[in-house]
């Protein structure tokens, strides 16, 4: 059989874009490819579970409006799914002069950005969350909370109620593009189509290099370790708390993120995961672990943010450190508040002189599109991300 497309990936943004190519194209035949036995088991499933408002990111640039269209969209989307989620808010905590001025900027980003801030005194911030210190606040009312493995069920309902089919276990092994047609070899089965995009996350690069595409970065897989607090403690906030982001740092910091399910979580940090799919702690995969260490780009990130390196290295080894980047905002939070909680990976697209690509990365061929880097917010900016690719390709 020869299908219009294949889709590889059963995360999230290969979801939103098999369903909405679809949707474009009643009865054409689309098949999704995803080599684990359900969908969402990888960065999707393992993420913070927040709707992003689009606070930080450049004015004008792709992430931003990706983000603040995907937030409206998701929230739409679950309310017409009957899929639970909250818009709580998120609140921007200041713990000092030098983080009250960084939060100044931050404002101005986010208004450029057209996202509605609130500026909040101490006193004001006290009132509104009792068990939060800082000098200042930021507030963005429409951040959300939300499972996206729900989200990702029901679009992979979506998609087959309008014709399409889903193989579960099917490992990519080839792809070959020929002049009319890709074919894809998964699970031992070869399938033809005549598009296929490829949103392989984790794996991005590899597929990309299998596809016969010639690019210079690499993923590196960022392991992100998350606590969870004590049950006690499942109001200590009334909306998601994050510190104010170091420009010079490519991650948020550590916040505590309230969870649809009423939980707390604390995290993550940023540490090299030496398995790209590797959950429970000092997980290893060898040929993993090799590609990193064998790729210059890894070290000359390392050689940019040392600091950085060795202070997230030792918030994973020594819980204590991780306790006090809490304790700056939350100075009631004990170590025995601190519960395990599974950890994300996050797959970030390295560029050979050590720079991280922090915006979306795309691969094109005739035949073929492959997104290479889908960094956050990609699950809040799903649905516009899979209607964008489903433009191009249908």
């Amino acid at each position: 059989m020869l299908y219009d497309y294949i889709v590889i990936g059963g995360g999230i943004v290969g979801l939103a874009t098999a369903m909405q190519i679809a949707e474009r194209r009643p009865g054409a035949g689309i098949l999704l490819l995803e080599k684990e036995d359900g969908l969402a088991r990888h960065q999707t499933g393992h993420n913070s579970g927040v709707i992003h408002a689009g606070i930080y990111y450049a004015p004008g640039s792709f992430k931003a409006e990706l983000c603040r269209r995907g937030a409206a969209a998701t929230k739409a989307f679950c309310a017409a799914h009957g899929i639970p989620f909250e818009v709580c808010g998120k609140t921007i905590v200041a713990t000092d002069a030098a983080e009250q001025a960084r939060m100044d900027a931050l404002y101005e980003r986010a208004t450029a950005n057209g996202v509605a801030l609130e500026r909040l005194d101490a006193a004001e911030l006290k009132r509104r969350e009792p068990r939060i210190s800082g000098v200042a606040a930021l507030f963005a009312p429409t951040t959300g909370i939300v499972d996206y493995r729900h989200v990702c069920a029901a679009m992979g309902d979506d998609f087959a109620s309008a014709g399409g089919t889903v193989r579960l276990g099917a490992t990519v092994t080839a792809i070959t593009e020929g002049p009319e047609a890709v074919e894809v070899v998964a699970g031992g089965v070869a399938y033809r189509a005549r598009r296929l995009v490829a949103c392989a996350g984790l794996q991005s690069d590899r597929l990309a290099r299998l596809a016969g595409l010639k690019i210079a970065h690499r993923i590196v897989p960022f392991r992100g370790e998350y606590y969870r607090l004590a049950p006690h403690l499942n109001d200590v906030v009334k909306t998601l708390i994050y510190p104010v982001p170091d420009p010079t740092l490519p991650f948020l910091g550590i916040h505590l993120t309230r969870m649809i399910d009423g939980s707390v979580t604390v995290g993550p940090n940023a540490v090299l995961g030496m398995a790209r799919e590797g959950y429970a702690k000092f997980s290893l995969d060898v040929r993993d672990l090799a590609d990193t260490l064998g790729f210059p780009g890894f070290w000359r990130t390392l050689i940019r943010h040392p600091g950085a390196s060795v202070k997230e290295l030792g918030n994973s080894l020594f819980p204590r450190g991780y306790l006090a980047a809490c304790r700056k905002y939350c100075p009631d939070l004990a170590l025995d508040d601190l519960k395990p909680h599974r950890a994300g990976i996050r797959a970030q697209a390295v560029m050979p002189d050590g720079t991280l690509v922090h915006d979306f990365l795309f691969v094109e061929t005739p035949r073929m599109l492959h997104v290479c880097n889908a960094p956050s917010p990609a699950a809040t900016s799903a649905l516009p991300i899979g209607a964008m690719i489903a433009d191009k390709v249908a």
